[in-house]
């Protein structure tokens, strides 16, 4: 059963429900009123201005109604809420964290996901829950990722154009393009907004070495939190800035090493030793810094929380560079050539399109929520 109650003079309003409460203002419920003069029916957007509502607006009366909440406030309106709007799931599954004990292994096939919107979608919620999908089938072409980009959202476009190689090459710009090994990092923190997904093809991997490691940047973060919270403060507070220069480009951004959410929980995670230019604060400031990434980096580097793997011709690594370090292991190329290609796509298009296959196949229910 569900119960509503008015407390605070109408100003309050406490919905009872499973032995849980929650409370919500007077002012929040009206400006999210869901009749047709306060919200456009077809797109959901606000028709009155909510900054001009009177800050003391009051509740009159409230009552459950079927599988609704019907309204009546102080200024005279009338709406009725349905209960699902106000005890709602998050729109979003809880993300799975692991370490190198316990990490998953998620998989899907480029066909059927291609083909299939139900095996989009678990692609899709693999990715979310777990950070990384690997996905086999893929053409053994240099573009054979882009059908299924193209299901998914728009290429991200960057300074190294679409679609671009990950191999050695003579007189390398980048350290991607030699045969050494790469620390944990994310891709890319000198650019705004920072690319959501990486993905990460193989054409070839006959190379001796070159193995591809992954870390959940948010089981890291948690780690250090437990072990050493004033580190774990402070990468949440400072904020280094990152830097990528060539003849043509010049970006820069900055932002912590591990990002919160308004609940406090790691939202995004930073780490580029190759691009980070800290900034001369006071000294006092930076030992903390640099003893707390240090620790940091001890754990992210360490065997506790490193998955490794190697991609085989034909698979295809999809990485949340908002929540996974990956690196590689060096490599030679006496056994034979190593040809990746890698292109990026944004987190918007990536959830929009996760949303809204999970919309389609699972219909809201009518009626009261369980």
């Amino acid at each position: 059963m569900t119960h509503v109650r008015l407390r605070a003079q109408g100003q309050r309003l406490v919905l009872d429900h499973r032995d849980q409460s929650r409370e919500f203002t007077a002012l929040w419920l009206r400006e999210r009123s869901p009749d047709p003069q306060t919200q456009d029916p077809r797109t959901g957007q606000r028709l009155i201005e909510a900054a001009e509502l009177p800050l003391d607006l009051r509740l009159e009366a409230a009552e459950v109604s079927g599988a609704g909440l019907a309204l009546r406030f102080g200024d005279g309106h009338r709406c009725e809420v349905p209960l699902a709007e106000l005890l709602e799931a998050p729109i979003d599954p809880p993300r799975r964290l692991w370490d190198a004990t316990d990490a998953p292994s998620p998989r899907a096939d480029y066909a059927e996901a291609l083909h299939d919107d139900g095996a989009l979608l678990a692609l899709l919620e693999a990715l979310h829950r777990d950070g990384f999908v690997l996905v086999s089938g893929v053409p053994a072409e240099e573009d054979g990722m882009r059908p299924l980009i193209d299901r998914i959202g728009p290429l991200r476009r960057t300074n190294w154009g679409g679609i671009a190689d990950v191999k050695s090459v003579a007189d390398a710009y980048d350290l991607t393009m030699t045969q050494r090994g790469l620390e944990p990092h994310t891709d890319n923190p000198y650019r705004d907004p920072i690319p959501g997904y990486i993905w990460l093809h193989c054409l070839s991997n006959a190379a001796e070495g070159g193995d591809n490691t992954l870390v959940d940047g948010y089981m890291a973060a948690r780690r250090l939190r437990e072990r050493d919270p004033v580190a774990f403060d402070c990468l949440t507070r400072v904020r280094p800035g990152f830097r990528y220069r060539d003849d043509t480009t010049h970006l820069e951004s900055e932002g912590p090493l591990i990002e919160l959410d308004r609940q406090g929980e790691p939202v995004r995670v930073r780490y580029s030793n190759r691009t980070e230019r800290v900034p001369a604060l006071a000294p006092e400031t930076l030992d903390t810094y640099y003893a707390a990434r240090r620790a940091f980096y001890e754990l992210i580097t360490g065997d506790e929380l490193t998955l490794h793997l190697k991609l085989a011709p034909g698979q295809m690594l999809i990485m949340d560079n908002y929540r996974l370090f990956h690196g590689r292991r060096a490599y030679q190329l006496a056994g034979g050539l190593r040809h990746l290609r890698q292109g990026y796509v944004d987190r918007d298009s990536t959830a929009s399109r996760r949303r809204v296959l999970r919309r389609q196949a699972e219909p809201h229910a009518q009626g009261e929520p369980a």
